[in-house]
Order: C-alpha cells, then sequence, then structure tokens
C-alpha cells in the first residue's frame, strides 16, 4: 500500500490510578477518586446497559437512540455524571448536562467515558469525556473557517463573474498549486505532509465548484489511473468525463466540451507515452500541470487461485511494468493488451478465466477480487500525466517549461548542440529530451524538451529567445507548476 499505519503511543489509565499525582500524592484522597470513579463507572454502565432515554428508547452502545440512529459506543445519557480531574484539589463530580451535547449518533463524550483518563507523553492526566468535548469545539471552528474561505471565494467569482468570466477562467493552477506549498510548509505534524495537501486540496476543490464544477476529460472508463490523476491535481469536486482514447480527450478539450484534460506523459519503468506526444503536434492545447502519480499494480478477477487464470487483460505498459512478475508466476497465461486497465478489469468480471491488472479502485468498481497486490516490477513505479488546457498561466514559483522545437537538417553534424546550446550559456537546465518523427519527410526529427522555470523568467526567456533565432519549430507548450502532491 502507498502509505503505513503509525502506532499511536498513548497510554490509558484511571482517575484512581492518578488521582495522588493530581491531589498532592494524599492517600485518603486517591482512595476518594478511585471510589467516585467507580461510582460513576458504575452508573455510566447500567445508563448504556438498558437504561430507557427520555423517549422510550433503550441507549445500548449500537441500539437506537430515541431519535432512531444507531449510537457508535452509546450517547452522554441525561442526569449522567462524569469525574474531572483538577490539579488544585482531589477529582470531584460534575453533572454532564451543564456539558455541550455531543451531535446525535456521535461515540463522543459518552457516559461510558466518565472517570476514564488519558496520560499524556509529559506525564499529565486528562480525562477523556473533556478531550472529546474539545474535539467537538475544534470541529465546529473548522467547519466554520471552511465556510468562511468558501464565502472568500465567492467574493472572488462574483468579482470575475462581472467581467464575464466564467469557472474555467475563475482556475489558477499557480495559485493553487502556492496555497499547496504554503500547507506543507507550515506543517508541524501529527499529520503527514501528504495527509494535509489532501484536505487543502479538497477545500480548494470544493470551493472552487461553488459557481460550476470544472469538467475534465480524462483516458476512461472509470477506474483509471488516469481518473486517480484527475482526482489528486482537481480534488472530488469535478465533473470527470470519461473517454475512451487519448485523442478524444484532445479533442473534447479543443472543442471546450471539456475545460481541462489529463493524459499519461511517461511512466518511470517504461518511459514516454509517444501517443501523447505525437497529439502536440498538430494541437493548440498547452500544458497547464502535472502530476505525479505512484502507480502500485495489482492482480484481479472472480477467480478461487492463479492456476484458474486463462488470460490476463492490461494496458500494454501495464503488462511492461509487471512483466518480470508475470514470467516468474504466470508464464503461461495469455497476455492480452486493451485500452485501458479498467477495459481489462470489465473483462475480467464478464468473461470467464480472465484477470486483469489494474489499482484499486477498478477492483472497487468492477467488484473484483485482488489476487495478488502491488506486483510491479519497481517499488518506485510512477507515472506522470499532463493537465491540459487552452491557455498558458503565470509563475508559481516552482515551475517546469516543455518546448516543442526542431531545427531545418536534423542529420547535419552538432545540429542538436547548436539548437540548444544558449540553454548552457544562459545556465537554464534541461531535465528531459525526447525525439519523435516530424511526419514531415522521413528521417526528420522534432525534440520535446522540458526545462526549469517559466518561460516568463527572466533567465528562461533570454535562453528561449536566442533558442528560438536557431529553430525551424519553436513552441512553448506550456510553463506551469512542478507538481507538489
Amino acid at each position: 500500500m502507498a502509505g503505513k499505519k503509525r502506532k499511536k503511543n498513548s497510554s490509558l489509565s484511571n482517575v484512581g490510578d492518578r488521582a495522588d499525582e493530581k491531589a498532592g500524592g494524599s492517600p485518603s484522597a486517591a482512595r476518594g477518586a478511585k471510589k467516585a470513579a467507580a461510582r460513576v463507572g458504575a452508573s455510566a454502565r447500567k445508563a448504556v446497559s438498558g437504561n430507557s432515554t427520555a423517549g422510550g428508547e433503550r441507549a445500548t452502545g449500537g441500539n437506537k437512540t430515541a431519535g432512531g440512529n444507531k449510537t457508535a459506543g452509546g450517547n452522554r445519557a441525561a442526569g449522567a455524571a462524569e469525574v474531572r480531574s483538577d490539579a488544585e484539589s482531589a477529582t470531584h463530580v460534575k453533572a454532564s448536562a451543564a456539558s455541550p451535547r455531543p451531535a446525535e449518533g456521535a461515540d463522543e463524550a459518552s457516559a461510558a467515558d466518565a472517570g476514564r483518563n488519558i496520560v499524556d507523553a509529559s506525564g499529565n492526566v486528562l480525562d477523556l469525556a473533556q478531550i472529546r468535548v474539545r474535539i467537538d469545539g475544534v470541529d465546529e471552528k473548522i467547519q466554520t473557517l471552511i465556510n468562511e474561505r468558501a464565502q472568500l471565494a465567492q467574493l472572488v467569482g462574483i468579482s470575475k463573474s462581472k467581467d464575464g468570466l466564467t469557472t474555467v477562467d475563475f482556475y489558477r493552477p499557480e495559485r493553487e498549486a502556492q496555497v499547496l506549498r504554503m500547507a506543507k510548509a507550515r506543517n508541524k505534524g501529527p499529520l503527514r505532509d501528504e495527509e494535509v495537501l489532501r484536505l487543502f486540496r479538497e477545500i480548494m476543490s470544493a470551493c472552487l465548484a461553488q459557481q460550476e464544477p470544472l469538467k475534465v476529460a480524462y483516458l476512461g472508463p472509470e477506474g483509471t489511473f488516469t481518473q486517480a490523476a484527475v482526482m489528486t491535481h482537481f480534488g472530488h469536486s469535478v465533473r470527470g468525463l470519461a473517454l475512451p482514447s487519448i485523442d478524444e480527450v484532445f479533442h473534447e478539450v479543443e472543442a471546450a466540451n471539456a475545460d481541462f484534460g489529463v493524459v499519461p506523459i511517461e511512466n518511470s519503468t517504461e518511459g514516454t507515452v509517444n501517443n501523447t506526444l505525437d497529439r502536440f503536434l498538430n494541437s493548440p492545447l498547452k500544458i497547464c500541470g502535472e502530476v505525479e502519480l505512484r502507480i502500485h499494480h495489482n492482480l484481479m478477477g472472480n477467480l478461487a487461485g492463479l492456476d484458474e487464470i486463462k488470460r490476463l487483460c492490461a494496458h500494454p505498459q501495464a503488462l511492461a511494468q509487471c512483466r518480470g512478475w508475470l514470467d516468474e508466476h504466470l508464464p503461461e497465461v495469455e497476455r492480452v493488451p486493451v485500452s485501458s486497465n479498467a477495459e481489462g478489469a470489465r473483462r475480467a468480471r464478464d468473461e470467464k478465466g480472465t484477470a486483469a491488472i489494474a489499482g484499486e479502485t477498478a477492483a472497487e468498481v468492477y467488484k473484483l477480487k485482488i489476487l495478488a497486490a502491488e506486483i510491479e516490477d519497481r517499488a518506485d513505479n510512477t507515472t506522470r500525466f499532463f493537465v491540459l488546457g487552452r491557455k498558458l498561466f503565470k509563475a508559481s514559483g516552482n515551475d517546469r517549461t516543455t518546448l516543442l522545437i526542431s531545427i531545418g537538417h536534423t542529420d547535419t553534424s552538432g545540429a542538436l548542440f547548436h539548437l540548444l546550446e544558449p540553454l548552457s550559456r544562459h545556465k537554464v537546465n534541461m531535465t528531459r529530451i525526447e525525439s519523435r518523427p516530424s511526419h514531415k519527410r522521413k528521417w526528420d526529427y522534432v525534440f520535446f524538451i522540458d526545462i526549469d522555470g517559466h518561460a516568463d523568467d527572466k533567465q528562461v526567456a533570454e535562453a528561449l529567445e536566442a533558442l528560438k533565432k536557431r529553430a525551424s519549430l519553436f513552441r512553448v507548450l506550456g510553463s506551469y507548476p512542478r507538481a507538489v502532491i
């Protein structure tokens, strides 16, 4: 799996065990606190094990409350008491009716928690029920602030709407990248950076979708890694348009039937997706962003075991990325290339003896059993995706630029060196270069180049101006924020 669960270092102790620390070490106070905790614990257990609530329904853990909703662990019964530890005196009892009531059906601050304490890393005794009440208070503040942020986003939308702009014009990838980078820089834990970034990604997605959700085309059907890339980059508040081919994704964005598109461009194991590169030769679309997605392949099907597999359906890239595992475990099984891993999963669902290679999402969508998990040959297997749009965006401060260039006679000695020399002279770093047939004449090539920086950066702009004078073909396909999530 992509992440691992971490152990929580907290210990649980009752009031009597820690009362001597909180009451100055008095044995009598400790004994009194322990008895009080026992009485309250007995009352709490009675309250959640069969006493009737005001509405006549039993408030047992898991049974229905008076409102009809099930409780996770039993809601606080009216009049139940809780024990509160105090640094100045021995423990005392306080009526819980004075405490804020939790949401119906929640496990927060239940009567069963009265008298249960948590000892933190510093040795401080904290009352569990009170901690849960504090959590409720924090949740309320978070919700208030999120709605406040949404209201501010609405004001921005209203301002832009007056200028005749639409939802697609509100999307600012450079601004979103800056917000995510700031969130990552602020994070001090205990949440991991990845978790914090996902939360902020979804908040921004929901705020942007208040007027109308963005329409994002991607290589379908549902359950592909490209769909996962859409959700990673745009969040879940967009409207995804699953299409059967990369060509169709380009067409829908060009025709403005989709606001943006997401297509795979390269894999760290198997290299470039040539079909995507070739479409840029004749397309006016721009690259607005990039997504880097860790790819975990799973073998799945409605089969009892590997020995029942007769054929295996998957995208050619997936088959190649798992070649070593397949050669070892399924050397005799027929390998059938299909248009997408999700299409392979659909066939595995519908065809007897067929298995597929796909992600966990496809297994859920097509109700398949995972027969072997993470069968990719390399643990760092990663696919990079391009976000397609119809215009260029401003610099975000940490960007990448993709160029399409060529020179009149690519078969001339030193032609490529002469073409790229301005990058070295202006100290612009080139991170990737790919050649593809120009489709104009045989043995003539164009070059796709990635460089660090934005086309508007002074140093980059000077290098590109010099390069343009030497090139027979020069296009800036996009300057866009480097992947953050």
